[in-house]
């Protein structure tokens, strides 16, 4: 298969030093990049074979680490994923470039079948924090610790809380 340029961006996001050894969530972005590739090829008897082997690994991954990214999700390159476990991320779902992911992250719909979360570049999402429904996060967004977001978050903007709320830093310190 061909160079993936989106899996060399994850990789830079990662230790240099064998990451495959030290960062289990690195085998859930490989799976999924991994599956993203066999999607682009011609259809065909290796095309299902890989397909299956996809699915096996997915499964492996998902059940083992507790973290669960398929292949239809949209990923931009630069998915960093830091303390594995408990991620689930929509089939449906968008997340830009450079993303960071903490352990517990949700990405889905408030309903089955209902809109699913966009999320821009350079977003940041602490630990157990959920995005739920059909908003729009914006480039640079930070989103705290245990918050449920949903609604939409600017660029560059913080929210935290249940339901998340957009705080502004003070800036007269």
């Amino acid at each position: 298969m061909n160079q993936d340029n989106d899996w060399l961006g994850d990789l830079q996001r990662y230790p240099s030093s064998r990451p495959f050894f030290k960062e289990q969530s690195i085998w859930a972005v490989w799976v999924y990049r991994f599956g993203r590739r066999v999607d682009r090829r011609r259809d065909g008897l290796l095309k299902r074979l890989l397909t299956v082997i996809y699915w096996l690994l997915f499964r492996v991954v998902e059940t083992a680490l507790g973290i669960s990214i398929p292949k239809s999700a949209e990923i931009g390159p630069g998915l960093r994923i830091w303390h594995f476990g408990g991620i689930f991320i929509h089939p449906g779902a968008v997340i830009g470039a450079n993303c960071t992911l903490r352990q517990g992250v949700t990405i889905g719909n408030r309903v089955e079948g209902g809109p699913v979360p966009v999320i821009g570049d350079d977003v940041e999402l602490g630990a157990y924090a959920q995005v739920l429904g059909g908003v729009r996060l914006g480039n640079g967004c930070k989103i705290g610790a245990m918050s449920v977001v949903l609604r939409d978050v600017p660029d560059g903007a913080t929210a935290v809380g249940v339901p998340a709320r957009i705080i502004t830093p003070d800036l007269t310190v």
